[in-house]
């Protein structure tokens, strides 16, 4: 059988570089690949990657496809009043999407990255029979990102190898050191890098050029309590920048653009038991059925969400998620991912 012919993805950091250094003691062929989006601070100095690693890398501009399918996604959710989480879409669309092309296009079978999760398949348990791919968490359950490629699809899971899911960030640091790795990009990357030094209304406004539009904040009987500087500022849950006293701190429960509203209430008032989900990726090939409910769930609202028993009721792409306890600010715009112990079931876009 053909030893698969695998491209690392490569940023520059710690993370990739000892990916890249794994993936060429594991595989006999290997290439590195380097995309650009038209937001870096600095270019990578792809050469001095080369030399540390000894296999050609191939740079790709993905700056236009970046921009239409990343960055317009997040401001024209942004500007409909719910809160965008663009990683997500990019590893979707990009890093695992036209990226994965480009690299299958160069000859390779499979991509590897550096991030902290685990996905069996074929490639990375091939003495098993696997039919279909699964994502896992990491071990590092302080770096784990499978939330972050919780939208991925089995058949993109089918030609990914992430060879960090075993590791603590910690042993990543102490490869590198042994085997004089050394980044080129020394600092960690941001969740949102094309974001940068900015605020999010600050960046929004700077690319669509428009003048904010200040309106009414009003409680949740409709007592208005303040004025907002326009709505594309604020995102569900969110306290700081309300400005409005009160017995106790206000928060944003619900953007209202028909009216201009942006409607808060106390905290007590933030927890929610049920919520819609759309444009569920369902990777759980034991359970197709069109409608199913599954129990004994885990759901996470947000990346730093500690995740919380569930239900789902789905049909097809959408589904109702009900949870035992109420949960405070389930923000629209954000993912909602399903878990069962460590393995990902699938995940969906919050309503």
């Amino acid at each position: 059988m053909r030893s698969p012919v695998v491209a690392i993805a490569l940023s520059g950091g710690v993370d990739s570089l000892v990916t890249g250094f794994l993936m060429k003691k594991a595989y006999d062929k290997v290439f590195g690949i380097h995309f650009t989006t038209g937001y870096e601070k600095k270019t990578t100095n792809v050469k001095a990657l080369e030399s540390q690693l000894g296999f050609p890398i191939h740079t790709i501009d993905l700056s236009a496809v970046f921009e239409e399918q990343v960055v317009d996604y997040f401001m024209s959710t942004y500007l409909g009043g719910k809160t965008p989480n663009p990683c997500l879409i990019c590893n979707q669309q990009i890093k695992f999407g036209i990226l994965l092309e480009k690299a299958r296009e160069l000859g390779a079978d499979a991509i590897a990255t550096g991030h902290y999760a685990t996905i069996v398949n074929s490639l990375s348990f091939p003495d098993n029979q696997i039919s279909n791919s699964w994502l896992e968490k990491g071990a590092d359950p302080l770096k784990d990102q499978s939330y972050f490629l919780s939208m991925l699809t089995c058949d993109q899971l089918d030609h990914i190898i992430l060879p960090l899911g075993g590791y603590s960030k910690a042993q990543v640091k102490v490869l590198a050191k042994e085997n004089n790795l050394t980044p080129t990009t020394p600092s960690e990357s941001q969740d949102i890098c094309f974001i940068q030094d900015k605020s999010f209304s600050q960046f929004i406004i700077e690319k669509k050029g428009f003048s904010p539009k200040p309106g009414n904040i009003k409680d949740i009987n409709g007592k208005i309590v303040g004025r907002h500087k326009g709505l594309h500022a604020y995102t569900i849950g969110q306290r700081r920048g309300l400005n409005c006293p009160a017995s106790e701190p206000y928060y944003v429960r619900h953007i209202d653009l028909s009216t201009n509203t942006l409607v808060v209430c106390f905290k007590n008032d933030l927890a929610q038991k049920k919520m819609l989900v759309k444009n569920i990726v369902w990777n759980y090939p034991e359970t197709q059925e069109i409608s199913t409910m599954k129990t004994k769930m885990i759901t996470k609202i947000r990346y730093a969400h500690k995740g919380a028993v569930s239900q789902l009721i789905r049909s097809g792409s959408s589904g109702q998620v009900i949870f035992d306890a109420p949960q405070f600010a389930i923000t629209p715009g954000q993912a909602a991912v399903f878990y069962e112990d460590n393995r990902v079931l699938g995940a969906g876009i919050i309503q």
